[in-house]
């Protein structure tokens, strides 16, 4: 049940649109942007992931060195000690590496379809030793305190939360890690909840459960505690291998609405709903059984990484949420849903 209104212009950003931002690299893919309203202009802060350009017999990709500085590793393809069956991720005789290195950046747009930088708002990279990797799939909460910016933070020893706040998009202020490894999919509440600040986080834990949907609370936004599971996959279902949090939930007559991703054993990622309680949100009153989303066109079933569909960034204009999403692990689309019929399907 694919309910989207997608953008005849679709996909409306590729990697061909924009320069690599690393002197010598290429952009492989464009991903999952966090998505704002800023001085009428709708933002984007794409995911912008990177790599050197491919030589052949070999695979080469770049990390922030100790310095801070970014280094080049490179192995032979034909390496027995090489797995790279995985094109995000291969290993290494035990240790794994990402085959790009992502940062964010950002793009405005007056009619929300045709997007353009501008050098007044430079590219945000990771720093530290815990964004040696990188940093991906930023959320933003857009609240009376300012921009507040979810991402996962990178490193060899650990993928978690990170934090940032701006008021401008030209000062960051960065908190680090709040939620610890292994976790991601963070979206805080944009509001409130009975004085108390709340957020979806994603930890992992494979032995034991699975990549399950969680909720914490905060009296301050860095300090999180009383956390609960709030969904878990579904065996045999859409979301059977792993789920997670898109963007900031949308408060409804019906209650807090959050669309949310799901993959199952095959890689497959679709969208779906959960619906919870305005005054508890612990408490789940419906979930989509079918998807509202599903990686049904082309450009979302060949790219990078194919038969995607992952979003964690939109902005609300009455019924109407305009949903950005990456597709294929490479590029940007842009797809309309209304809140109404979201709220019937799960009926």
């Amino acid at each position: 049940m694919d309910i989207a209104k997608r953008s005849e212009k679709n996909p409306i950003l590729q990697p061909s649109d924009l320069k690599a931002g690393i002197d010598g690299m290429e952009i492989a893919g464009l991903l999952n942007p966090g998505v704002f309203r800023y001085k009428g202009k709708t933002g984007l802060l794409l995911r912008v992931a990177e790599r050197p350009i491919q030589q052949e017999g070999l695979i080469s990709f770049p990390v922030f060195n100790a310095e801070g500085k970014i280094e080049l590793l490179s192995f032979d393809k034909n390496d027995p000690d090489l797995d790279a069956s995985d094109p995000r991720v291969i290993a290494y005789k035990g240790q794994n590496y990402l085959t790009t290195l992502s940062y964010l950046r950002l793009v405005f747009s007056e009619d929300g379809i045709h997007f353009n930088e501008d050098s007044d708002y430079p590219p945000i990279f990771g720093k530290g030793a815990l964004e040696s990797f990188g940093i991906e799939d930023c959320r933003i909460a857009d609240t009376p305190d300012g921009f507040f910016l979810t991402f996962t933070e990178v490193s060899p020893v650990a993928v978690g939360v990170g934090l940032m706040h701006t008021t401008d998009w030209k000062e960051f202020t960065r908190y680090g890690m709040i939620f610890p490894p292994h976790n991601k999919d963070c979206a805080f509440f944009e509001s409130k909840i009975n004085n108390r600040y709340y957020a979806f986080h994603r930890p992992s834990s494979p032995e034991l459960g699975g990549n399950y949907i969680w909720l914490a609370e905060s009296p301050d936004r860095l300090h999180w505690g009383n956390h609960q599971c709030v969904a878990t996959t579904r065996k045999g279902m859409w979301d059977s291998a792993r789920i997670g949090a898109g963007a900031s939930p949308i408060p409804t007559r019906d209650g807090w609405l959050e669309i949310y991703h799901g993959a199952d054993e095959n890689h497959r990622y679709c969208l779906g709903a959960l619906l919870l309680d305005s005054n508890n949100p612990s408490k789940v009153l419906a979930r989509s059984r079918e998807p509202i989303m599903e990686p049904v066109a082309p450009y979302e079933q060949t790219g990078f990484f194919g038969n995607v569909v992952f979003t964690n960034g939109h902005w609300i204009e009455g019924d109407t949420i305009h949903l950005y999403y990456g597709a294929s692990d490479e590029v940007i689309c842009h797809a309309n849903f209304s809140i109404s019929a979201i709220l019937n399907s799960l009926k």
